[in-house]
């Protein structure tokens, strides 16, 4: 993948492949215009994802759960969302023990309004039930996605 200069033109920002895109219209659905440094962070946090996005993401990557994309530590607005679906508009995210704390959890809420507002749906689940649970995380994954499926 190539690099990315730090500052990137509004006119190409990445598509999340590491190419250019100079359509803008392509840009508020994909990542709703996210900055040049919210892009920076994001490729930085994909190459320290921690033991359970590292887990779920082997087994999401690549089309492997029922032929859905996902896109890891993936930009929308100010935020870095773990995984996102585009074509359901579904993202996940993985809570460690930080997010245990009651100012971290509000801010995980205000968050969440955010995403939500967008009109992504936020599936949340903790780090430990991940690395215990896969196959019930995948499972709870695809069953979310069929309930998105249906609206």
């Amino acid at each position: 993948m190539p690099i990315l200069p730090s500052a990137i033109a509004p006119d190409s920002y990445p598509d999340g492949n590491g190419s250019g895109v100079t359509d803008l219209k392509f840009l508020p659905k994909m990542h709703h215009n996210a900055s040049p440094e919210i892009f920076r962070r994001a490729r930085e946090l994909r190459l320290r994802l921690t033991p359970a996005e590292a887990l779920l993401w082997e087994r999401i990557r690549s089309n492997r759960l029922n032929n859905l994309h996902f896109r890891r530590q993936h930009p929308v607005s100010k935020y870095i969302l773990d995984f996102y679906c585009h074509q359901y508009s579904f993202g996940i995210e993985l809570d460690g023990e930080i997010h245990y704390q009651s100012d971290q959890k509000a801010r995980d809420l205000a968050r969440q309004e955010d995403l939500e507002a967008l009109g992504i749906h936020i599936l949340r689940f903790k780090n430990h039930f991940v690395m215990q649970e896969t196959e019930e995380v995948l499972r709870l994954i695809l069953m979310d996605i069929e309930g998105l499926k249906k609206m």
